[in-house]
């Protein structure tokens, strides 16, 4: 029996581009550890916007929310360290 191959978290970074010092924060964050990311705009889905208006940044990890406003960086690498 062989090893799965392990696979790149999806990593999703829900935002308002521009406006929000703490999103430019986890953007540099996750762009320092080479962390592959999907940046998601939450003004472009009214659910998104309900959910998150006053809590962005927001950081899911497949599907799973990890972080809300700052990133923890030691949380942030066991999070991604860990494979299915």
């Amino acid at each position: 029996m062989t090893d799965p191959v392990p696979r790149t978290p999806r990593v999703v970074l829900y935002t308002i581009p521009g406006r929000c010092p703490l999103c430019d924060e986890a953007r540099t964050v996750l762009e320092a550890e080479k962390v592959p990311f999907l940046e998601v705009d939450i003004r472009t889905d009214r659910e998104l916007l309900r959910a998150y208006r006053t809590e962005i940044p927001v950081v899911t990890v497949d599907g799973d929310e990890a972080f809300r406003g700052r990133i923890a960086l030691p949380d942030l690498r066991a999070r991604l360290a860990r494979r299915p």
